[in-house]
């Protein structure tokens, strides 16, 4: 039987994750607290900017320095990934010596934007958001899912990649799976307008697409550094594993990896454990944002 096998929150987007035993659904369908805070150029409004390279927002896609951050949290429950406190350690620099420090969240956000930015060598600010937090998909907000079986089977393709643990890391899930092959998230999406219903012990998550990939699998997560040539091993690894459930019109290219998912209004609050079993419960008619639609039973 397929089980949870690792929940992870990212409370401070683009900085490390944190692994929780429980974590309850909270508004809009995230995990409660994950990427709750985030880190944007000055002045720049996180509603408007984009998450990709130059949009704005202060990550991995933008600014390889930030895998040189080091962050540890404290948490505002067992269920609740929202920090109230992150204590951050930077490297030293030509533009700021090594530091280490603890801010407490919110009442010090303006003071972590300032220590980050004097070792960026340009102004941030801390943004805030207790609903859904900064996901990269800003329709499906649900906790992203992949596969032990194929975190193993990626980190094989790359002679720089130590294990299954760093290829985590790269890719950055909220819900590992065990128990189950490699690639069976791609089991956990359809075509366009369908999503595939997956019960995670009592909650329903609904998988809508394959995630795409960008620049930061290819970094090392605790020095930037970058694997030459990744994407393009990659795509020709991704094709040739390509297993045969994996057909869908939203796999419309090979650099895909790991499942978005939505949570409907109904399942806010539901807990999610490490050991609930998981089931693939058919599919079912979705509209764009990966919500159910009324009366929209399994497709055929």
């Amino acid at each position: 039987m397929t089980r949870v096998a690792e929940l992870l929150a990212y409370p401070l987007k683009s900085c490390d994750g944190v692994a929780v035993d429980r974590a309850a659904i909270g508004p809009e369908g995230a995990l409660r607290g994950d990427r709750s805070y985030a880190l944007v150029e000055a002045g720049v409004d996180p509603e408007r900017a984009s998450v990709g390279g130059g949009g704005g927002y202060v990550n991995g896609k933008s600014e390889p320095a930030i895998h040189g951050l080091r962050a540890e949290y404290d948490l505002a429950g067992p269920t609740d990934a929202t920090p109230t406190a992150v204590t951050l350690s930077r490297p030293a620099t030509e533009r700021a010596p090594a530091d280490e420090r603890t801010f407490v969240l919110p009442e010090e956000g303006d003071a972590l934007a300032d220590w980050v930015g004097k070792y960026l060598g340009y102004a941030v600010d801390l943004v805030r958001d207790d609903a859904g937090g900064f996901p990269d998909d800003r329709a499906a907000h649900g906790p992203t899912v992949v596969s032990w079986a194929t975190l193993e089977t990626v980190a094989s393709w790359f002679d720089d990649v130590a294990d299954a643990t760093e290829m985590r890391r790269r890719l950055r899930p909220n819900v590992v799976l065990d128990d189950c092959p490699a690639f069976f998230e791609d089991r956990l999406f359809a075509d366009h307008g369908e999503g595939v219903r997956v019960a995670v012990g009592g909650t329903e998550l609904i998988g809508v697409n394959p995630c795409q990939r960008c620049v930061v699998p290819s970094r090392d997560p605790d020095t930037g550094a970058t694997i030459e040539g990744f994407r393009e091993r990659f795509v020709r690894k991704r094709r040739e594993t390509l297993p045969e459930w994996t057909g869908s019109d939203r796999f419309d290219h090979d650099f895909r990896l790991m499942v978005n998912t939505v949570v409907a209004e109904r399942s806010w609050g539901d807990v999610l454990a490490v050991g609930d079993e998981v089931t693939v419960d058919g599919v079912v008619a979705v509209d764009e944002s990966g919500t159910p639609v009324a009366g929209g039973d399994a497709a055929e």
